[in-house]
């Protein structure tokens, strides 16, 4: 089921209803679990059995580790959550991917083995709620708080639908407090929420589907190359197009928890007004980044332990992120250039840093200076100059999108040496009218993102009358309706 079709409006209606019903709250709740488990199970009903296990072993393995007191012993249940919930991820989403580079590595060396190519199909939401449940597991372990005892929250946390099957990636510290007291809408968050949910669904069903999906799938689709403007046209409609179609779903869902009474977290902020890559993972798949940030890369020793090993844990951090994201080495070209990205960023600031405290020390008289007191986030403080490196990371971003794309190596090269006019050009692909809709939706997006870039659209909104409110919601709902084709799902599903 996807926010984006008929089916869901009556399911969403029918949880609606029942939620405002004078019922308990742990009726509610029920309600909320067993529609969570059908929205999920209309995918692909067997798979619910993989929730369902994740669910119940994450529940009480976190309650053993608790009132376990040795360390190895604390260690080896932590281990055993750690296994299944990565074991069930790697064999469903990288299963084939390891048979497939295994062969290739046999062949490397003269052995010839060919496997039975595996009939595995991956599960949809699944590297969403097992990072969901890992957050609980290891913030458990580190005595962050103790493990909930009601069995029916930790399940309904973990199943909640609006986020089930594309995040945001949801913490404990997000929900389950707020299922421990009754949650109903108030009329403000209603209407908010059912904005958002409408706004979620322009994005994704006018913008990422009805504008540039069409211009993004024939320029990445095709196996020859292609004029340089129609490269770079197929680039940013993509650009766009998932910034809308993953944003949007996120919309939705905060949009229909909202209507619920119960909050979630945001996971964009205006990415494409980023100003460099650390800004920009600070805007784009803010709780995925977050995540990593927490669970991994701080693990790994964070920029505690020297500058050298502050790139590698970068690296890693940005590699495994890419590897999340799909069993393909282009994910992990894609994650290893934010890696590099991010690297000589901090490269550049650490210089800018030292420069700044030595000049410092000699205007204070040789005192010791903070780093930190120094050293601004971005060391650039005229706003052209902020909008030109804006435009300089949305540009890096643009190419690192060719191998997230791309469904090969030689798919994306093609495509970069079409972009840099280094191939003569083919012959032209698109016509007009779909390089001036790709030219005019890139450019709305742009100078959208950067006049919001530190505001937010509930603050928008509150500014505007009654009226103006009224007229961009029906002006929203109309487009939607006039360009609903077909009930597609959202692209990070398959993720």
């Amino acid at each position: 089921m996807v926010f984006n079709s008929y089916t869901f409006i009556v399911f969403f209606a029918v949880i609606l209803v029942l939620h405002n019903l004078p019922f308990s709250w742990k009726v509610k709740k029920i309600n909320l679990l067993l529609g969570s488990y059908l929205f999920y199970a209309l995918w692909n009903p067997p798979f619910i059995l993989l929730l369902w296990l994740s669910t119940v072993v994450d529940f009480y393995m976190a309650k053993l580790i608790a009132i376990e007191q040795r360390p190895r012993n604390r260690k080896l249940l932590l281990t055993v959550s750690l296994i299944l919930n990565l074991g069930m991820l790697s064999y469903f989403k990288y299963g084939g991917f390891l048979l497939e580079n295994f062969t290739a590595l046999l062949s490397a060396v003269g052995i010839t083995f060919q496997a039975a190519k595996p009939d595995i199909i991956l599960p949809v939401g699944i590297s969403f709620y097992t990072f969901v449940t890992l957050s609980y597991t290891l913030d458990v372990y580190r005595r962050k708080f103790a493990p909930e005892p009601s069995f029916l929250n930790f399940a309904l946390f973990v199943t909640y639908f609006p986020h089930l099957v594309a995040g945001p990636i949801v913490r404990p510290e997000d929900l389950i407090p707020q299922f421990k007291t009754p949650r109903r809408a108030t009329a403000e968050q209603l209407s908010w929420g059912l904005f958002l949910l409408s706004l979620g669904l322009f994005m994704k069903v006018t913008i990422a589907d009805g504008l540039l999906a069409d211009t993004a799938d024939l320029i990445f689709g095709l196996p020859f190359p292609v004029q340089t403007l129609d490269a770079w046209m197929g680039v940013l409609a993509f650009s766009g197009q998932i910034f809308c179609d993953f944003a949007g779903y996120s919309t939705c869902a905060i949009g229909v928890s909202l209507c619920l009474g119960i909050v979630l977290p945001d996971n964009f902020r205006y990415p494409y007004a980023a100003i460099g890559f650390s800004d920009f993972w600070r805007r784009w798949h803010i709780t995925l980044s977050t995540w990593l940030r927490d669970y991994l890369y701080i693990p790994l020793g964070g920029n505690r332990q020297g500058t050298v090993r502050t790139y590698i844990n970068l690296m890693i951090t940005m590699l495994l992120g890419g590897l999340w994201h799909g069993a393909s080495w282009t994910f992990v070209v894609w994650g290893a250039l934010h890696g590099l990205f991010l690297c000589i960023e901090r490269f550049w600031r650490d210089r800018v840093a030292r420069r700044q405290l030595v000049r410092a020390e000699v205007t204070t008289g040789g005192q010791v200076i903070s780093r930190a007191a120094v050293i601004p986030a971005i060391p650039i403080s005229s706003p052209l100059a902020q909008f030109g490196l804006a435009m300089l990371t949305l540009f890096l971003v643009n190419i690192t999108w060719v191998f997230f794309r791309a469904p090969t190596f030689g798919g994306a090269t093609l495509l970069l040496l079409s972009m840099f006019g280094i191939i003569p050009d083919g012959a032209p692909m698109l016509t007009n009218l779909a390089i001036l809709t790709v030219s005019i939706v890139t450019v709305g997006i742009i100078i959208c993102h950067w006049l919001m870039r530190n505001s937010s659209l509930l603050v928008l909104s509150q500014r505007l009358p009654w009226w103006g409110l009224s007229l961009v919601w029906s002006s929203l709902l109309i487009l939607v309706i006039l360009t609903q084709k077909s009930s597609g799902s959202f692209i990070y599903f398959q993720f």
